[in-house]
């Protein structure tokens, strides 16, 4: 290969996000020598976006949550969990008091920012390298993986071998090919509510050396959004994310309801990939609206009126009186008005008996019956993927055999198999996979 090579490393991490800092701070503060690439501008991937880690409580409610998850990953984050926080909180990292999150959840908000600042410190004054704009081409790979062949911001390569190779670039949200592969068809038209550089590189590494790659169909985590209302702006992506589904109804282009809202926006996006056109008409009433909207949807997180926002921005919405009126829905929005107010009006019936309607709702049951009506158009936006390559308790890559390929190791949202059309946290698995596996590499 053209370039230099360096001096051997006791881990090169691969992407420089919650997963691959975390392993890169704490290999190096075992005095490992560790290199990090990263194809942005800057360390902290998507988690700089984000500032809650939470996960499920014990491992009985993450199995109710996540039952086709694998078991001893879902073990691993949950039992890790505690280590992951205390570990934060020994680079002078604040967490705040435990909150509930998604009513089955606990978890610290966490200035995510301070924190891999601390990480990227920490790796460099223990003499190691943190190289940004930098991408990893290929593995070099003899059987075992030796480090990686890179490419430098200058255009120039650099052969950058180590005893191990941490893959930790953040999924492949950001490869619209790859997420019509591995998610859904419709998915490859997702807007992004993440950086712009996870574009599948661990992905595409690992499966150059045989690596294990989970079914396609397991999903992905992210929010219902208003539909055709750009995410250019990151600093937008939690305010224009509508939460608030959870206590709405959600129609397909049919006027159908097609999920049970109750269990999660996260879990109504990825439902709402399998209806037509992807899109669905989002309706709540005044109760929902001064409850919810523009309620604080995380303890000690200020509310927002996101519908207002939404409006802004330019979202298809609309304040209606009166089930009536959606029977006058303009015709160019495509959905059946008539067939949504009827809907409406037999799901209040319905609750108002104290029945179960169809779909069931397992939480918030309340009838729609307070005018006026809050009627946006929603579109799923993906944060991170869940397919991804398959590995061990250990963090090791297994190949296509079920072995450890030697060498290589994959954290974050580079692995696979943890979550099933389900979600428990995504900083926490990243966090507790990241630190398993500079342990694995420090043994």
């Amino acid at each position: 290969m053209n370039g230099h090579e360096s001096e051997p490393a006791d881990l090169l991490v691969i992407g420089a996000g919650m997963a691959g800092m975390s392993a890169a701070a704490r290999a190096a503060s075992q005095g490992a020598r560790v290199v990090v690439l990263e194809r942005g501008d800057h360390v902290g991937g998507s988690a700089i976006y984000a500032g809650f880690v939470w996960t499920a409580p014990t491992v009985e409610v993450m199995r109710e949550v996540n039952p086709l998850g694998d078991a001893d990953l879902s073990r691993l984050v949950v039992e890790g969990f505690p280590g992951g926080v205390e570990w934060i909180r020994s680079l002078g990292v604040d967490c705040r008091p435990q909150v509930t999150v998604l009513r089955y959840g606990r978890g610290h908000q966490v200035d995510t920012t301070h924190y891999l600042s601390r990480c990227e410190q920490l790796v460099k004054e223990r003499g190691g390298e943190v190289l940004t704009r930098t991408s990893a081409r290929s593995l070099v790979y003899d059987g075992a993986v030796r480090g990686a062949d890179c490419k430098l911001p200058d255009g120039s390569t650099r052969r950058v071998l180590a005893r191990w190779t941490l893959l930790a670039t953040g999924g492949f949200q950001g490869d619209p090919a790859l997420r019509a592969e591995l998610i859904h068809p419709h998915a490859g038209a997702l807007p992004l509510r993440a950086n712009p550089y996870s574009v599948g590189d661990g992905l595409r590494l690992g499966r150059a050396v045989g690596a294990a790659v989970g079914e396609p169909g397991a999903g992905c985590y992210g929010h219902l959004v208003p539909a055709g209302v750009p995410l250019s702006d990151p600093s937008m992506f939690v305010d224009l994310a509508l939460y608030y589904s959870e206590h709405a109804l959600l129609f397909n282009l049919r006027g159908e309801r097609f999920v049970d809202e109750t269990a999660g926006d996260h879990l109504t996006t990825i439902a709402l990939l399998d209806q037509p056109q992807a899109r669905g008409l989002l309706v709540a009433d005044a109760a929902v609206h001064r409850e919810w909207i523009t309620g604080s949807y995380v303890e000690g997180i200020p509310g927002l009126d996101k519908f207002a926002l939404a409006s802004r921005r330019g979202a298809r919405c609309a304040v209606t009186d009166s089930l009536a009126d959606f029977d006058d829905m303009p015709a160019e929005w495509g959905y059946p008005g008539p067939a949504i107010r009827a809907a409406l009006e037999e799901f209040n019936a319905t609750v108002a008996a104290a029945g179960q309607p169809h779909p069931g709702r397992a939480y918030d049951r309340r009838a729609l019956t307070e005018p006026p009506y809050y009627v946006l158009e929603a579109a799923p936006a993906i944060t991170f993927t869940f397919t991804g390559l398959l590995v061990d308790s250990s963090m090791r890559v297994r190949s296509g055999t079920g072995t450890p390929i030697p060498g290589l190791l994959a954290a974050g949202a580079d692995t696979g198999g943890l979550y099933h059309r389900a979600y428990a946290g995504g900083l926490a698995p990243a966090l507790v996979f990241g630190l398993t596996a500079a342990d694995t590499a420090l043994t």
